[in-house]
């Protein structure tokens, strides 16, 4: 049995990784910053990444550690800062002095292109002090995440819903689920991939367009989707108005529409995961259907 730490424990991926990670029989210690119900398996340690004391016994003893949590939304650059690399930092803190080596750092592909967005940038400097920290790394670069449970990726489902879908000017990204991801994350808790950055995706070469994409949700959904590419200036535009509505509940927010609007956001076949260590399970469309039905169920579609 292998004792995992686990940051971001709260939070979708994180989630999924705990699911995976107790019923393959590991012991966890997951980071909260609020009282959780008991769980076998689970020890849920209180704190936050700003936290020295609590990150201290979250990896007192830990075999590897999983730091999963990080800042999609902030509203300045000093919020992206504080999530993303002061408290990746405060994390490899801890975990250098508890003497723990195995550290799985979840970074994304944003940080390819760090001039797009605050985000992308805070994400790219993270990984610098991961891959000077002297500890057996590995940096995980996911790219657009979705499945059961998943909130950031709702309003593309509930446009493909109205029939009509507002896009970015033409690209193409690459996906994949949240149950492919944590998989891949419990894997690299103890394989020997020390020193790597790895871009797994769905397994679909050249990844989907941004028209392919909503059309594949539209079948999720059950609708005919007309896909409407518009230009940056009016994406920033709709971004603020989301904002103005929705506040901290905002997903597409002027910093976002920065990277949303590069031309390529798909992986570098070259930095796939080796198919001896993973492999994706599931298919997209197959998983999309999955992810509609959750958000039928629950109200949110």
């Amino acid at each position: 049995m292998t004792t995992l730490a686990i940051t971001g424990g709260t939070g979708f991926v994180g989630s999924r990784a705990i699911d995976l990670a107790v019923a393959a029989g590991h012991s966890v210690r997951a980071l909260t910053r609020r009282p959780q119900p008991p769980r076998d398996g689970v020890t849920w340690i209180e704190g936050a990444l700003d936290t020295a004391e609590p990150l201290d016994r979250l990896v007192d003893g830990a075999d590897a550690v999983l730091h999963i949590a990080g800042v999609v939304n902030a509203p300045d650059r000093a919020g992206f800062a504080a999530g993303n690399i002061a408290g990746t930092q405060a994390v490899l803190d801890a975990t250098r002095t508890a003497g723990v080596r195995r550290f799985v750092h979840v970074s994304s592909l944003a940080a390819r292109e760090p001039d797009l967005s605050l985000y992308g940038w805070s994400k790219i400097e993270s990984e610098v002090i991961v891959t000077a920290s002297g500890l057996d790394w590995t940096i995980v670069r996911p790219p657009g995440i979705y499945g059961p449970g998943d909130m950031e990726m709702r309003d593309l489902f509930r446009m493909a819903k109205t029939g009509v879908a507002v896009l970015p000017p033409g690209g193409r990204v690459s996906v994949i689920h949240v149950d492919d991801i944590a998989a891949l994350l419990l894997k690299l808790a103890s394989a020997d991939a020390t020193g790597a950055i790895l871009e797994p995706d769905d397994g679909r070469d050249g990844g989907w367009s941004h028209a392919q994409l909503i059309r594949a949700i539209g079948v999720a959904v059950g609708h005919k989707v007309v896909p409407l590419a518009v230009p940056k200036a009016l994406l920033t535009t709709i971004a603020h108005a989301d904002k103005t509505f929705r506040g901290k509940g905002a997903k597409l927010t002027p910093d976002r529409v920065g990277y949303l609007c590069h031309p390529d956001w798909t992986v570098d076949p070259a930095r796939r995961p080796p198919p001896t260590l993973w492999q994706p399970a599931i298919d997209t469309p197959q998983g999309l259907a999955e992810t509609a039905a959750w958000y039928r169920a629950n109200g949110l579609l």
